[in-house]
């Protein structure tokens, strides 16, 4: 919500995307800033306008005209980097009548941003466990912390967030034993290593993923592993596409399908209850981070016999728990990011013979995260960066979807 003081905090600003409100937002830094990363969502809607236009509005008093084509109705929602020159239009803009507030903190603010939902009703055997998921808005990045008992297992934690987890592990009565991440991560810095070195907890990577050269010691799991135990154990399961060592871990009723399955939105039509349950699959890993555009064609058709063979023995009932949602993103009823494994195999790319499917999603991959190659160092643990340059690498959009599914 706003306060007296004209601002609204990121955490406010973002409830009201998810609840599908119209929201208004003025982004006065310099258009390749937004072009870059900008805030989203489906009812967002952003005009940019650069500092210095509003400077020259209020020198000549014309600041009417200076929002005349913002694009929206209602109140304005003024972003920049860190909040300090959008305060000043937020209030220059109040000052002279119009409805606007200052996004606090900034983009900045809004890249610390973590979200968390339990995802529900995916424990049928084991109801005293809980899987939870975790989520970056500015990003899109989701990641997992399953308890069971007084234990907790974290799948793809984001360094930025280390106290984070083990907080919530706390406020459930468990302790991290265990953190795991499902393939070598381009997009964000890892918090394998720092949770583990915060915790105590067991490290674990797949093979595959080791065997890109990771340079610090870890535990490793193949396809049929399980990494933790009981009625909630995660169980690898050997997903290449994305990349080599690409695994998803299914967990109960649910496979935590990582770079594989993107969702994004809410089905849209009402489940046996009446209500929006689960979202929508938005789209497929993009299949060229690790060797290039080159060899993108031959890991395509390993991301294709991943969805139609290795992803076949799951039952259509099963809930694919992605590690991305898309730009356009609307959660659940249960807050969590989610869709149904038989909706994903009802859409269109799912028709596709291989040789359509290689080429639909190698012509359409966008460009590459922000500073890919040096996050990729860092994770692989051939370079080192402190918490505030690690932060600063991975601000941007993660890129790391080919296309939609279903267009």
């Amino acid at each position: 919500m706003a306060d007296d003081t004209g601002e609204t905090d990121p955490s406010a600003l973002q409830a009201r995307i998810d609840a599908g409100a119209s929201v208004r937002v003025l982004d006065v830094r310099d258009r390749d800033e937004v072009e870059q990363w900008r805030l989203s969502g489906p009812n967002v809607a952003l005009t940019q306008k650069p500092y210095n236009r509003f400077l020259q509005a209020k020198i000549t008093d014309d600041l009417a005209s200076f929002l005349g084509d913002v694009d929206g109705e209602g109140p304005i929602t003024v972003v920049c980097a860190r909040g300090e020159a959008s305060a000043e239009v937020a209030r220059a803009l109040s000052d002279a009548g119009f409805e606007a507030r200052n996004l606090a903190g900034g983009m900045e603010a809004w890249a610390r941003l973590l979200l968390a939902a339990e995802v529900e009703g995916v424990l049928p055997d084991a109801p005293d466990a809980t899987l939870v998921q975790y989520r970056r808005p500015s990003s899109g990045c989701l990641g997992y912390l399953l308890v069971a008992d007084d234990e907790a297992a974290v799948v793809d934690p984001l360094r930025a967030f280390t106290d984070r987890y083990v907080a919530d592990a706390a406020d459930r009565g468990a302790e991290i034993t265990t953190v795991v991440d499902t393939h070598v991560h381009a997009d964000h810095v890892s918090g394998l290593r720092a949770l583990a070195d915060a915790t105590g907890a067991t490290p674990v990577l797949p093979a595959g993923a080791v065997e890109r050269g990771v340079a610090y010691d870890v535990e490793t799991v193949t396809d049929g592993e399980p990494i933790t135990g009981g009625e909630a154990a995660l169980t690898a399961v050997h997903a290449p596409g994305h990349t080599t060592g690409m695994t998803a871990f299914a967990v109960g009723d649910a496979l935590l399908t990582g770079d594989s399955l993107f969702a994004d939105g809410a089905v849209g039509k009402a489940d046996r209850g009446g209500s929006r349950r689960r979202s929508r699959l938005a789209g497929v890993a993009r299949p060229d981070l690790e060797e290039g555009a080159a060899e993108a064609p031959a890991f395509a058709r390993e991301l294709y016999r991943t969805l139609t063979e290795r992803f076949a023995r799951f039952p259509d009932e099963t809930v694919v728990a992605p590690g991305h949602h898309g730009e356009n993103a609307v959660p659940g009823d249960d807050g969590a990011f989610t869709a149904r494994l038989g909706e994903c195999r009802e859409l269109p790319v799912f028709e596709l013979s291989e040789a359509a499917f290689v080429e639909r999603i190698t012509e359409r991959t966008p460009p590459r995260p922000a500073n890919h190659a040096e996050i990729l160092a860092v994770n692989l643990g051939r370079e080192s960066a402190d918490d505030e340059a690690a932060f600063g690498l991975e601000l941007g959009p993660n890129n790391c979807a080919a296309a939609p599914a279903d267009d």
